[in-house]
């Protein structure tokens, strides 16, 4: 695999033009009172748009990024971007961090310092990890797919493709969201190579196999039923990313703002913020993220993993199970999230941790547990690396 250094500098015309996007944006109207009930809040976004319009700096974003080691490699016919952060320790445990949607590499900034230093963030040096952070495919600086069929397992492949091209025989996986998908595939297709999986986010399209004649549990039975609800109530994005990505991909594409309503009324409403967005993420924090898809107009090829995804669900044979131990962060606003016995007919699970607070971007809402839990699920597992 030919890895070339990759920095990260967007041309300034495109923040320019940016800003004269911003600068003419056409509101539309709002249905008096009410807030956010009917999607992003209209006061809220004017105020977050003149923010990004006359005051955010995306030189800063591309700095704090560009202090990790950034790289570009082809994998499967995909130029790749990934972040190679190498560990500080006596046998860094190699570590493959998988993104979601409407998330980025920008999402795990704060936690790549504990995993690969730990002793510098209060832990033991032994727990540090080679960590290797990549942008999905049509993602951030990731090339576009142009065939049908990148969806995760074909994502998995890549990243296995990328770990075996960095060296690494063996490692671990984490990730949420879409990186939960990819990893578990990781599990699925190479148990031989990863020592293990650590999951913030149970795949959507999981469906364990249930014995015929077997019933669910009365706790499995009220978790379906949640997420049917969810998927009414809340779910309209990933079925039109799913079913019409094209269509949508035209609006977001042209006009900043609606990336922008798009992505943080997800932010608002999947994190633990009580309806306070800025309760846990700063507008820097939003808009780094936002920017992100912007620059690279990637906000149309992003959705389309949602087609992809549906065409090829997680979907378990009978008596299939993922072979490799599973490690559970379960942060208390994620849903809809799984019972542990649901998950564990289909999963090796060897670590399953409640937490009281955080919610769906938990490198962003709760950074130093996940950290520290990601450190203490494969503790253990560290003699299976060579």
């Amino acid at each position: 695999m030919h890895v070339e250094p990759f920095r990260i500098a967007v041309p300034e015309a495109v923040l320019v033009d940016l800003r004269e996007r911003l600068a003419r944006t056409r509101f539309p109207d709002e249905m008096p009172g009410s807030g956010w009930t009917h999607g992003t809040n209209l006061a809220y976004l004017r105020e977050l748009v003149a923010y990004w319009r006359d005051r955010y700096d995306w030189r800063a974003a591309e700095e704090r990024l560009n202090a990790f080691p950034q790289f570009r490699a082809q994998v499967g016919g995909l130029g790749i971007h990934f972040m190679h952060v190498r560990g500080v320790g006596p046998r860094p445990l190699p570590l493959v961090v998988a993104h979601g949607w409407p998330g980025s590499v920008a999402e795990f900034a704060q936690i790549l310092g504990p995993l690969t230093d730990p002793a510098a963030h209060g832990g033991d040096p032994a727990d540090a990890f080679d960590v290797v952070v990549p942008s999905l495919p049509g993602y951030g600086f990731s090339e576009r797919p142009r065939e049908r069929g990148w969806g995760p397992e074909r994502i998995a492949r890549a990243w296995a493709e990328i770990m075996a091209g960095l060296g690494y025989a063996r490692f671990g996986a984490q990730g949420g969201d879409w990186g939960a998908a990819v990893a578990t595939w990781l599990a699925r297709h190479f148990p031989d190579r990863v020592a293990g999986i650590h999951l913030n986010y149970i795949p959507g399209s999981y469906v364990p196999h249930v014995p015929a004649g077997e019933e669910p549990t009365a706790e499995e039975k009220a978790y379906l039923s949640a997420q049917d609800r969810w998927r009414v109530e809340k779910g309209a994005y990933g079925h039109i990313q799913a079913t019409r990505p094209q269509t949508l991909g035209f609006g977001l594409n042209d006009s900043p703002v609606g990336p922008a309503a798009w992505i943080v009324e997800k932010f608002r409403e999947w994190s633990e913020c009580g309806g306070e967005i800025e309760r846990r993420f700063t507008k820097d924090a939003l808009l780094a993220n936002v920017t992100l898809y912007w620059v690279t107009q990637t906000i149309a090829s992003s959705s389309r993993l949602y087609a992809e995804g549906r065409a090829r669900p997680l979907a378990l044979d009978p008596g299939e199970r993922i072979p490799v131990p599973l490690g559970v962060a379960r942060f208390a606003k994620e849903e809809p999230m799984p019972p542990r016995s649901w998950v564990e007919r289909g999963y090796n699970v060897a670590r399953w941790t409640e937490f009281p607070s955080g919610g769906h971007f938990a490198a962003m809402e709760e950074p130093a547990t996940l950290a520290e839990d990601v450190r203490d699920f494969f503790r253990p597992l560290r003699g299976l690396a060579p």
